[in-house]
């Protein structure tokens, strides 16, 4: 997983680095005129997405969506490498139960272990790490099933902090580059000496577009986040649940070999 993720992490470098080459040269190439474009609607008809999306994000500025475009590659690479993770950690509790308790009756402790150790998911190491404390006693299984539930369960959320910063940061962004753009609107106005509706409009054009893209980011990022979110909590309770199962097959074993 850590490989997914850096291999995600350099795609997304490189975007970062190819959009901002890329607005440079055409903020470059634009410097040469006086007056900014305003682009109509009839203009924009029939174009592909792509070159729309391209458009508004160089008229936006590279200085302020690159961020936004970094905070999402980085976030997507983080839910991937979460969805994959959780996807994997998924486990037929009643199945694996079923199993450990015809290994516990049929092969003792260790055969239970073996299935354990066999089945892949964090209910099965929570079944191994109770199971390997059973010539300890109940209680002790008990609260060895207890604690490395804990673990597990900071495994299953490692990463959604990150995905959470993402979701925060990407809009006050946003605004902190509307709120520059509206003051070099205003700069722009001083220095002309006139209030131009064009000069205006373009500006606050520029300011807002870095709003709404770190307001995109947010919502992609969000949806994802509570998608991963109600996945980590199915997950935790099917270990609460199977972890209570597999005491009471325990104890009922224990029963049965005094």
């Amino acid at each position: 997983m850590k490989k997914l993720f850096a291999i995600l992490t350099v795609v997304g470098a490189l975007t970062f680095s190819t959009a901002s080459a890329f607005a440079q040269s055409e903020e470059s190439a634009a410097s040469a005129t006086t007056e900014q474009v305003v682009v109509s609607e009839t203009d924009v008809e029939g174009e592909p997405m792509h070159q729309i999306l391209k458009a508004q994000f160089l008229d936006g500025g590279a200085g302020w969506m690159a961020p936004l475009l970094l905070c999402l590659v980085i976030g997507l690479a983080i839910v991937i490498e979460r969805v994959i993770y959780l996807n994997l950690s998924t486990t037929n509790t009643k199945k694996l139960l079923a199993k450990v308790e015809e290994a516990l009756n049929n092969g003792g402790v260790e055969a239970a272990k073996e299935v354990c150790r066999n089945t892949r998911g964090p209910v099965a190491s929570i079944f191994y790490q109770g199971l390997d404390r059973y010539n300890e006693g109940v209680e002790v299984v008990e609260k060895s099933i207890v604690s490395y539930g804990s673990v597990q369960m900071g495994q299953l959320q490692s990463g959604l902090s990150w995905i959470s910063l993402f979701i925060a940061l990407a809009p006050m962004l946003g605004f902190m580059g509307t709120v520059v753009g509206m003051i070099e609107a205003f700069d722009s106005i001083t220095v002309a000496g006139d209030v131009s509706p064009a000069l205006v409009a373009g500006g606050i054009k520029v300011a807002l577009l870095t709003t709404v893209g770190g307001l995109i980011v947010a919502v992609i990022l969000q949806l994802f986040y509570n998608y991963l979110i109600s996945k980590v909590d199915s997950l935790v309770l099917s270990m609460e649940d199977s972890s209570i199962s597999l005491m009471d097959i325990i104890t009922k074993f224990n029963q049965k070999n005094r």
